[in-house]
């Protein structure tokens, strides 16, 4: 991360000195002489480290270092002091400065004095970084799998997680593109800096600039304070944009150089600001298609798109939904004090059997609801919303036939069926177990069960949709 040091200082030679002696890695240092209405000038910037010359501060001295240290993210202050005054020194400490120097301090241990203390002030912003964070610290091994997809998947990313170029996440609403792109970071070479996530789409796009690259005070209109951006807040570590598909063109312009130079201007300073960041994006749309309709630069597509990866919905990996079920009402039983410990069959056979168009997301709200709702210690059909227990497959009755073709070992049930009920059940189950064998035979080979079926190819998908059955579940 980058630290801003600014010296307030009344002699130039004595400011020479200081910025001299303070060019130190990823410290940005600012200088600034005496001028009018000082100290209203200083609480609209932000820097983390102000150095002041004692003679510029004005009576009375609590008060004003009160002033830069109530303000929203305060910096640290050190008091520049030629003469040695105990009582002055004793008073500004306790005011809240961090040091009083001696400016004729030889420039090896002013660098020491201020390595200290930018290092307890890195301390307390990763701290406040990670306090922010909505989620707990993602991992790799939290995308623990069962299903051939997304282990498949998995290996792809595991191959990834050190590479330090763009990457581009894509994937339906609600797969955990965050949460990967989390884990990625955690498990990388930047895990000990910062990630910061930046959502395109929730933000205007007259604000979204600043987000990005931060501006000075007075840029325009309402900016009052300096503020920093997500790029420079991120340096040495990720930046994450959300829904990158949702950024205007221009921004994607500004975008794009950064990824080429990692250089940018906030807006309305006359200085670039060089940075060490890898950016890592995500969408919910086909990126090929926005490229087509203009509305996502080309270039930029190749740029962030060096390495991409693609979640898998769930409903490709249903094989993992048991597992999921599991973690989630552990987490939800500890979080809300609930007793429910376990899915009844029934219930579990309705989420596995459920399409779920929000993926994962979708999952961890119905668990939740059902765990609130839940009055026994066990999930039940009956604790799932209508939709997905309208959606359960009627169960067919397992069969047994004797040689001469009598019906012996039949379920309790089929006396209770009506005739037309039981007859619907029993060809429905024979074109099931029909189409099961068959795609066995062929290992899952769509043509080749057509053909020895003798019906079309979308006969076929279709009949195998009705039934619940998938190529995949055959292949080899």
């Amino acid at each position: 991360m980058l630290f801003r040091l600014l010296i307030v200082i009344q002699k130039s030679a004595v400011r020479r000195h200081i910025q001299t002696a303070l060019t130190l890695p990823d410290v940005m240092v600012q200088t600034l002489g005496p001028r009018n209405h000082l100290w209203q000038h200083l609480a609209g910037l932000n820097v983390d480290c102000v150095i002041l010359d004692k003679t510029l501060v004005p009576a009375p001295v609590n008060q004003n270092i009160k002033t830069l240290l109530d303000l929203p993210d305060p910096p640290s202050v050190v008091i520049l002091s030629e003469q040695e005054n105990a009582e002055e020194r004793a008073g500004f400490l306790a005011a809240g400065c961090e040091a009083v120097l001696n400016p004729g301090l030889p420039a090896e241990t002013l660098r020491e004095v201020f390595s200290v203390i930018l290092d307890r002030r890195r301390a307390r912003r990763v701290e406040d970084l990670a306090t922010r964070r909505l989620t707990s610290q993602a991992r790799l091994t939290d995308f623990v799998t069962h299903s051939p997809v997304m282990q498949s998947f998995m290996n792809v990313v595991l191959r990834v997680v050190q590479s330090d170029a763009p990457l581009l996440i894509q994937g339906e609403t609600g797969v955990g593109k965050e949460r990967l792109a989390r884990a990625i970071h955690t498990e990388g070479p930047r895990s000990s800096g910062p990630f910061i996530a930046v959502n395109c789409g929730a933000l205007p796009e007259s604000l979204l600039e600043s987000e990005l690259f931060g501006h000075e005070i007075g840029a325009f209109t309402g900016a009052t304070r300096t503020r920093r951006g997500c790029f420079e807040l991120a340096h040495r570590g990720t930046l994450f944009l959300d829904e990158i598909t949702e950024m205007p063109l221009h921004l994607q312009v500004r975008l794009l150089r950064v990824l080429q130079d990692y250089e940018f201007q906030p807006v309305g300073a006359e200085k670039t600001i060089k940075v060490s960041v890898r950016v890592m994006a995500s969408t919910n749309k086909n990126m090929e298609e926005e490229v087509q309709a203009g509305r996502f630069r080309k270039d930029l597509f190749y740029r962030l798109s060096v390495v991409s990866l693609t979640v898998p919905p769930l409903r490709q990996r249903r094989e993992d939904i048991p597992a999921l079920v599991e973690n989630y009402i552990s987490l939800f039983r500890s979080r809300i004090g609930s007793d429910v410990y376990s899915v009844h069959p029934e219930a579990m056979k309705a989420l596995c059997e459920y399409s779920w168009p929000g993926n994962v997301r979708e999952l961890i709200n119905v668990l939740e609801r059902a765990t609130l709702l839940c009055t026994q210690d066990q999930i039940r059909q009956e604790d799932l919303p209508e939709s997905i227990r309208s959606n359960v497959k009627e169960s067919f009755p397992v069969l047994s036939l004797s040689v001469n073709g009598t019906l012996i070992n039949s379920t309790d049930a089929f006396p209770l069926l009506p005739w037309r009920k039981m007859r619907r059940m029993l060809l429905e189950h024979g074109e099931r177990q029909y189409l099961v064998e068959l795609l066995k035979s062929t290992h899952g080979h769509i043509g080749q069960t057509a053909k020895h079926a003798g019906m079309q190819p979308r006969s076929l998908f279709d009949k195998m949709k009705k039934y619940g059955l998938r190529k995949e579940d055959y292949r080899k």
